[in-house]
């Protein structure tokens, strides 16, 4: 092999590992959820939303350029009770019309163990953020991963629900399948 041979193949070798490590991921609906568990009079309330956007850099060999840029619809909350869920998207939880998206943006991705990470970054309800951090599973699916995490938050730290008998604290499951960009 020549001089110039070999240095292409370097070139080349060194470009593949730049792309590798920069892999661009975009949440899909089908197979993602995310969950909610909240008391409500000492009873437990279930709901969800959906309409998954955003971009997911993530590659468990380069932690350091991973990221998380995700949102949902506040306007897809789901409670399985109409009049409840129209509740819910007025001024006075999730305020659908001025605040359409819920975001969870990461600023650090670090490993717990193999497969589970560790999110830190910031959750936007309502136009507020918040610091998060919490575990979560990365498992490699096809041309994409499955995430699963969850975490407990106050919905006052959003202004979420002023002085509803809700209670302030819930409960966040995450299971967001992403495939390749």
């Amino acid at each position: 092999m020549t001089f110039v041979m070999k240095k292409i193949m370097i070139l080349l070798l060194v470009i593949g590992v730049a792309n590798a490590s920069h892999a661009q991921y975009k949440p899909v609906e089908q197979g993602s959820s995310l969950k909610f568990t909240i008391k409500n009079l000492g009873f437990g309330v279930d709901g969800s939303f959906s309409g998954f956007e955003g971009m997911i850099n993530f590659n468990p060999q380069n932690l350091a350029a991973s990221n998380f840029d995700v949102m949902v619809s506040a306007a897809t909350v789901n409670t399985d009770n109409n009049m409840r869920d129209d509740h819910l998207k007025g001024d006075s939880f999730f305020d659908v019309k001025n605040y359409p998206k819920i975001k969870l943006t990461s600023s650090q991705i670090t490993n717990i163990k193999s497969g589970t990470y560790l999110f830190n970054g910031k959750l936007t309800i309502k136009g507020k953020a918040q610091p998060i951090k919490f575990p979560f599973e990365a498992a490699a699916n096809g041309d994409g991963f499955v995430f699963k995490g969850s975490f407990k938050m106050k919905r006052k730290d959003f202004g979420v629900g002023g002085t509803s008998t809700v209670s302030d604290e819930l409960e966040v499951m995450i299971n967001v399948t992403a495939k390749k960009a």
